[in-house]
């Protein structure tokens, strides 16, 4: 950003005594001249001179304008901020066994799957954070690493369009889950380290219990905070038959004991999520939790600019002195 500035703008009160000066001035400097008579008078012949009697008077005060100026020392100034930010290192570990197809979530009056209302959330949630670096890891039967830590943002939003049910298998294998997420993020150097986990069942798969993984993230400073995705009581699914869809209900068995154990190990914090709202408040209060650190670091530079009203106003002084010692010569 460029802007304009006076280093001395107290010195800039002088230019209101000019019109003054220029008054008092200009009675010594046009001095009436008497004639005996109005026919001495048209006996004398107007010259370009004549025209030009007041040039060194006025080249006077601009000399004086210009000089005024210059103490002021105009400066140009150019300023830019710099952002530093010290984001944090985010895992999303996120369940895309055969559960996540019911549908006991709603938006805008429709029945929608689990899974799509969590794309949708978590697409908001790291829309949200542009300065840190967010990986996934999906798991079902097994679990593996959907994308790595990035800043990329669309790379990390493409990764999440192509979450599909039972991509890794139907059971779900959360203990696996946190470990691959643990290791993504053990050795990294980052001030604030943390999984966010989203899971509708228990454990059934994988050989490394939950308790085990979450130990183990304690021990590198990393935070798991865990997600419970349901609703209470038996929810819908959409099954073929012989006579067509239709909706069958089953229970909805989430292991929120375990889940709350993973978070108070680790320093976390267990949430339930019942509808999209309460999931949406949820990746909310977990971003208003892990803030990035921002540091704005302001830079101005300048330039001098009174030299060139010094030389107009120098300028300006040597025409006048010229002017009035030469061909615009004042007869005493």
């Amino acid at each position: 950003m460029t802007y304009f500035q006076f280093q001395n703008p107290w010195l800039l009160l002088l230019l209101l005594v000019i019109p003054l000066l220029a008054i008092h001035m200009s009675k010594d400097y046009f001095a009436t001249v008497h004639f005996p008579s109005v026919t001495a008078l048209k006996a004398i012949r107007s010259s370009r001179v004549d025209l030009y009697s007041g040039v060194p008077f006025i080249l006077r005060l601009l000399a004086l304008t210009f000089l005024i100026i210059a103490l002021s020392r105009p400066q140009e100034g150019h300023k830019s901020t710099e952002i530093l930010s010290v984001g944090v290192d985010i895992m999303l570990a996120l369940d895309t066994s055969g559960s996540m197809r019911a549908l006991d979530f709603e938006e805008e009056g429709k029945k929608i799957t689990r899974l799509k209302v969590v794309k949708g959330v978590v697409s908001d949630f790291i829309e949200n954070r542009p300065n840190d670096r967010i990986g996934m890891v999906v798991f079902g039967e097994h679990a593996y690493t959907q994308c790595p830590l990035t800043l990329d943002q669309g790379i990390l939003q493409s990764f999440l369009s192509k979450l599909e049910i039972g991509m890794a298998g139907d059971s779900t294998a959360i203990g696996s889950a946190i470990g691959i997420a643990v290791k993504r993020l053990k050795d990294l150097e980052s001030t604030s380290k943390v999984i966010i986990l989203l899971t509708d069942g228990r454990n059934n798969a994988g050989s490394l219990p939950p308790i085990q993984a979450a130990q183990t993230a304690k021990t590198f400073g990393i935070k798991i905070y865990t997600i419970g995705v349901g609703t209470r009581g038996k929810a819908p699914f959409l099954v073929n038959s012989i006579f067509g869809q239709r909706y069958v209900y089953q229970q909805v068995d989430i292991d929120e004991n375990t889940l709350k154990e993973i978070s108070e190990i680790t320093g976390g914090q267990y949430f339930r999520a019942t509808d999209l709202e309460s999931l949406k408040n949820i990746y909310k209060r977990i971003d208003e939790m892990e803030k990035s650190e921002v540091k704005v670091i302001d830079h101005s530079e300048y330039k001098e600019l009174f030299h060139y009203f010094l030389i107009a106003g120098l300028i300006s002084l040597l025409m006048e002195i010229g002017l009035s010692n030469t061909i615009l010569r004042r007869i005493p």
